[in-house]
């Protein structure tokens, strides 16, 4: 029901796991992932994930891997899930790898951006999938990645750097100033992105700005500091809108989001972890499409455009992290859970 090849071009493919497509065998790229420190990621919302997932659920799709939490959760509660696991991070497959060879039977690992998961996974098959978006804490703590806005490095932010891509260091010392004004409006919502792209313009002029401290030292200085609030960079918006934009990260959730009602089985969910009001958003308008996809002006006594509900919400109000978990985990404070359920089949329907 999943696809062809291992994340490992030279693993056995386990049983159960047909081809789907002629691009499901492609190899993983041979490159091995960068030597750091270990790969740890703790899944936020654990618990409130595993309470939707359908009970005899036959196939779940973890289509942010990270280091495996979510996926390996899911493997022990329902012995008899099959699961495709996909990430665009090297580290993170190999982590999961790890994590989950337990249960290497029941899982297909590539790496990939989910916004391939139709060329992998079988259309109408899925009964769970899962996508917590947004950037893992490695990547995050990690100086070397790029991301960190506290830790120096190469201003990269690639998720996946060996199949290319713009870098962040590109964005900034080669964008152009509107450019880089809408991109800190609209992906940061940061309200000093004037004052910062001048910053950067003369900053650059001066020489390339290659490093993650370099930059969170220009922008630091160019928020006034009346606004700057104790215990938030006054980088983190727009390092925020670097990230995204080097990933194209909400038009991977956008392509996802088209995607999703074609691979759900009837009855089957969708979990979505979003981090920003930028990704929630998303999330919460496609939904409540789905669920209520009429255009018909209100005034008509009943529906005559034909566009039929795919299902319903489970969430009506977004799920957030307990007490508990924030202080474990403070990451979570920002996490909003939203959970979507296929129509089942009518009786009569063909399964």
């Amino acid at each position: 029901m999943l696809a062809a090849a291992m994340s490992c071009a030279t693993a056995p493919q386990p049983p159960g796991f047909p081809m789907v497509s002629s691009r499901a065998d492609e190899p993983v790229a041979p490159d091995a992932a960068p030597a750091a420190s270990p790969f740890h990621h703790d899944p936020v919302l654990l618990t409130e994930v595993l309470s939707y997932v359908p009970v005899g659920a036959r196939v779940a799709v973890d289509c942010t891997l990270g280091a495996g939490g979510h996926a390996r959760a899911l493997l022990e509660r329902f012995p008899a899930t099959k699961l495709f696991g996909c990430d665009r991070d090297a580290r993170a497959i190999a982590a999961a790898e790890a994590a989950l060879a337990p249960f290497a039977a029941r899982i297909l690992l590539k790496r990939l951006p989910f916004s391939e998961l139709p060329h992998h996974v079988l259309a109408g098959s899925v009964d769970f999938l899962l996508a917590d978006l947004g950037v893992s804490s490695p990547q995050l703590d990690e100086g070397a990645r790029g991301f960190s806005f506290t830790r120096d490095g190469p201003l990269d932010m690639r998720m996946d750097p060996a199949h290319g891509g713009r870098t962040a260091a590109e964005w900034v010392n080669r964008g152009r100033p509107e450019e880089l004004l809408r991109l800190f409006y609209e992906l940061g919502e940061e309200r000093f992105a004037p004052r910062i792209v001048r910053a950067i313009e003369t900053a650059r002029a001066a020489g390339p700005i290659a490093t993650t401290g370099s930059l969170a030292r220009i922008v630091a200085e160019a928020v006034p500091k009346r606004f700057q609030r104790p215990g938030f960079h006054p980088a983190t918006k727009v390092f925020q809108a670097l990230r995204m934009a080097v990933n194209d990260e909400l038009g991977e959730l956008e392509r996802l989001l088209a995607s999703i009602a074609g691979l759900l089985a009837p009855g089957g969910r969708a979990a979505l972890i979003a981090f920003h009001s930028l990704e929630d958003r998303r999330v919460k308008e496609a939904f409540r499409a789905w669920e209520q996809p009429c255009v018909c002006p209100p005034e008509l006594p009943r529906c005559v455009c034909g566009k039929v509900p795919l299902g319903r919400r489970l969430t009506r109000k977004p799920v957030t992290a307990g007490v508990d978990e924030t202080r474990r985990n403070p990451r979570a404070r920002s996490a909003k859970l939203r959970v979507f359920e296929k129509a089942p089949l009518a009786p009569g329907d063909r399964p």
